[in-house]
């Protein structure tokens, strides 16, 4: 009963945001709209279709991928194993267990096209100690395809399922009884949908990117010894009671992008070019926040992630509720050091939720210049 319940409330809350986008649309994006709705109706002999075979790759970055489909749909094969691993958070050698898909946190970016088919196999491995699954938001029927996907260590299963729906979705280990310990142990990650025929602006054009970064936000709970220390613990499952005393207060101990506390800066800082645009994909399996990239904007900002919603234009932040993606496009037009954070300056600051983007290339005058440096008054 409870699981029929979960599943009409998903159907509402789907439907309901699928009146609110269709009101926002243009005529032509309505057009297109109904005519992906037509060919995902559409029968399909699936014998019949090619089958692609995606080696997926360590977050920030992303396989490669086309971003306007050629020839008919596809079944485009992924592999993921799941991986339960002691992570280092911080520089102050802080460990938790993590729970993860193919070894990172967040889990790697995957990339089909609207009405492709995904079919995934999740591979738990006989030396892991618990159960998984995987729930994609982007998915219909089956809690997103964690009631096909229960899998006990040395236990594999595939899923397929249709990408019916445009836009960056969060996907996420979802045990029954255990989804929140799972989600912020790190097992979640983002799969983009992109339109057949690419990203549009308001006036309908082409929108194309030199480049992806791909931004997991992770907010971990770490339990504190009597002495303040935080504890580490000899095993994924040890931990569990205390964690999860310290998950119902609400209040993380760490807000990180990618895994760690500055793992987007130094060595690991993102990299661009002057003149070079990025689509920057944002997932936060569990908590609201406010992407801002300092001293630059979003040019073409989908906050909740739905490519055939029209984007908003030239936003200085932009809000991602919890447990969804969002998508930004924005060309550098300035050379230097950006800091991506979430404008919680707070969870940015003093939790670690900041990475920095290198851009090299000419300095341009006429945007800024300094008339007066710092000088005696």
């Amino acid at each position: 009963m409870a699981d029929k319940t979960m599943l009409s409330r998903r159907a509402l809350l789907a439907g309901a945001a699928a009146i609110g986008a269709t009101a926002q649309l243009t005529t032509m994006v309505a057009a297109t709209a109904q005519e992906a709705a037509a060919t995902a109706a559409a029968p399909v002999d699936i014998d019949t279709l090619e089958r692609v075979k995606v080696d997926l790759v360590d977050p920030p970055f992303v396989h490669a991928h086309e971003q306007v489909a050629s020839g008919p749909p596809k079944i485009v094969e992924f592999t993921m194993t799941i991986e339960e691993k002691l992570i280092e958070i911080d520089d102050n050698g802080t460990q938790v267990w993590a729970m993860t898909f193919n070894g990172t946190v967040p889990g790697p970016l995957m990339v089909v096209h609207e009405n492709d088919y995904v079919e995934l196999t999740l591979i738990n491995p006989d030396h892991n100690m618990l159960a998984h699954n995987i729930d994609f938001h982007s998915a219909t029927g089956a809690l997103g395809g964690a009631g096909l996907t229960n899998v006990n260590p040395g236990e594999k299963a595939i899923l397929r399922f249709k990408a019916t729906k445009a836009g960056v979705f969060i996907y996420h280990c979802a045990p029954e009884g255990m989804v929140p310990w799972h989600v912020t142990a790190g097992m979640n990650g983002v799969i983009m949908v992109l339109p057949r025929e690419g990203l549009k602006d308001p006036k309908g054009n082409l929108i194309t990117y030199d480049k992806v970064f791909y931004v997991g936000e992770q907010d971990f709970y770490v339990p504190k010894d009597e002495n303040g220390n935080y504890k580490t613990y000899e095993d994924v499952g040890e931990g569990f009671d205390e964690i999860t005393e310290v998950m119902r207060g609400l209040i993380p101990t760490h807000v990180v992008f990618n895994g760690k506390v500055g793992a987007l800066t130094g060595e690991g800082a993102l990299k661009a070019n002057v003149g070079e645009t990025v689509l920057i994909v944002h997932g936060q399996a569990n908590r609201d926040t406010r992407p801002h990239l300092i001293g630059g904007h979003g040019d073409y900002v989908w906050q909740t992630g739905k490519f055939h919603n029209v984007p908003d234009v030239d936003q200085e932040t932009w809000f991602i509720p919890g447990g969804t993606a969002g998508a930004a496009v924005y060309t550098f037009e300035q050379p230097g050091v950006y800091a991506y954070v979430n404008h919680n300056l707070i969870e940015a600051f003093e939790l670690g939720a900041a990475g920095h983007v290198v851009v090299e290339g000419e300095w341009n005058d006429d945007l800024m210049t300094s008339v007066l440096p710092p000088s005696p008054i």
